[in-house]
């Protein structure tokens, strides 16, 4: 049975920074995309960042490029989001998420992953 368990997250003062994790178990993953997505009240659901286990290839949201980073620990299966400089709008949960089925348009898309994190909150005060 596949899980992804979150940690991380909380609060901070615009500007800080902040590490979610998140650990994959259950399954190979090497296959896979990860990706984070958050969503804020009243809000949808949106992309932030994604990653691949083989080849490394990272992508980010116009929102979070150059204030967020992607990584992944292949032995221990988890993914990291760095999170710096972080701004009052960045306040959401935020998700993780395995998607089995990569390729450069879906990692994009919510609807095409398959496992998701409990979620973790993270509020950034002014």
């Amino acid at each position: 049975q596949v899980q992804l368990v979150q940690s991380g997250g909380g609060l901070v003062q615009a500007g800080g920074s902040l590490r979610l994790s998140c650990a994959a178990s259950g399954r190979t993953f090497s296959s896979y995309s990860m990706g984070w997505f958050r969503q804020a009240p009243g809000k949808e659901r949106e992309f932030v960042s994604a990653f691949t286990w083989s080849g490394s290839r990272t992508y980010y949201a116009d929102s979070v490029k150059g204030r967020f980073t992607i990584s992944g620990d292949n032995a221990k299966n988890i993914v990291y989001l760095q999170m710096n400089s972080l701004k009052p709008e960045d306040t959401a949960l935020y998700y993780c998420a395995a998607n089995s089925k990569y390729s450069p348009y879906s990692v994009y898309r919510s609807l095409a992953y398959d496992y998701w994190g409990q979620g973790t909150q993270v509020t950034v005060s002014s």
